[in-house]
């Protein structure tokens, strides 16, 4: 089968960064899947991943990709809930091959039926998954926080892939008031669209912005970016007793200053259930079914802004380059391998 990997970990600008290779068709055993992948989607977990991390398991080269869509080839002994044909859609896990390649094994359990209506549904697994269990697992934004008034919800980079989705799921599971970042006319005017109610400039003080809207301190803030350069104005304008969680990876994070509020702080790995095989890891399958529910319903749109053809080193390098330079606005999908891309 086809496949793009690397096999030293290095900056993008290398020339064996990504390389296509030819490997066996892996063999489905035990809850495991065995999918077609149709389309890949590109995040910052694997520009992070192909930077500083060796292949594993005394493997010569990685395979990245968190985010698929693609039918059912085969399916191992022990699977129940899907048969060959199905058509999915997963973000996987960090300890197994990705799904930049022609077939992958993906556990079941973390696995979902992908929306009818979609096409390009590879660009919203691990977004939407992220997105949800920041939302509903550790900001529990169902619960309402004492000092927080009506409620509100504040999203630091809501052009962002992660961005974009919590701002829809937001609107469409709470009754919350949506506050999101952006800093350009484009990404301003796209977050606006997905349903923000109000939008702020992260490149300016975000505390006096928040104070201009005339609204009650938001109860709830989560960060998806840069939250070291946030942090003090986070801890000054969120409410007491509120939320906070974030997703990045700062070099250090104070949160002293939290205190003085009793402000809770989350960090939300959307790998910890695959990780560890946790008793509830396939929560993440049902997650995508409810995700593609709304989608077809028409709540959740794409956040799809760019597809590539086909799926090779030559554009996963050019999408590489692109999610590092930190000014994508919602998600690149490349699709098709070679004379199938059509």
């Amino acid at each position: 089968m086809r496949a793009i990997a690397y096999r030293q970990p290095g900056a993008i600008d290398r020339p064996d960064a990504l390389i296509d290779i030819d490997l066996p068709q892996p063999v489905a055993t035990g809850r495991d899947l065995l999918i077609a992948v149709e389309a890949v989607s590109v995040n910052p977990v694997d520009a992070k991943v192909r930077g500083g991390a060796a292949p594993f398991d005394g493997r010569s080269e990685r395979i990245l990709g968190w985010d698929a869509a693609g039918v059912v080839a085969a399916v191992g002994p022990d699977v129940t809930a899907f048969k060959v044909g199905d058509a999915v859609w997963y973000a996987g896990s960090l300890v197994r091959d990705g799904s930049n390649a022609e077939y992958q094994l993906v556990d079941e359990r973390i696995v979902g039926r992908r929306p009818h209506s979609l096409t390009a549904a590879a660009a919203l697994p691990l977004t939407a998954i992220t997105a949800w269990e920041v939302l509903f697992d550790r900001l529990r934004v169902s619960d309402g926080v004492a000092g927080g008034g009506a409620g509100s919800i504040l999203i630091i980079g809501g052009a962002g892939g992660v961005g974009s989705i919590a701002i829809q799921i937001a609107r469409a599971r709470t009754d919350l008031t949506v506050i999101a970042t952006a800093s350009r006319p484009e990404t301003r005017q796209w977050v606006r669209d997905l349903g923000a109610h109000h939008v702020i400039d992260h490149a300016r003080p975000l505390t006096p912005q928040i104070a201009a809207l005339g609204i009650d301190a938001p109860a709830f803030v989560f960060s998806t970016t840069h939250t070291d350069r946030h942090l003090s104005d986070i801890a000054e304008l969120i409410a007491p007793q509120g939320r906070f969680a974030l997703i990045d990876d700062p070099a250090g994070l104070d949160i002293v200053a939290f205190k003085r509020k009793s402000v809770s702080v989350h960090w939300e790995l959307m790998f910890t259930r695959s990780l560890f095989e946790t008793a509830d890891m396939a929560e993440q399958g049902r997650v995508l079914d409810t995700v593609a529910e709304l989608v077809d319903a028409g709540a959740i749109r794409t956040t799809l802004t760019e597809t590539m053809t086909p799926i090779d080193a030559a554009n996963l390098i050019a999408a590489h380059c692109q999610i590092e330079s930190a000014t994508t606005r919602g998600k690149i999908v490349l699709a098709g391998w070679g004379a199938d891309a059509a």
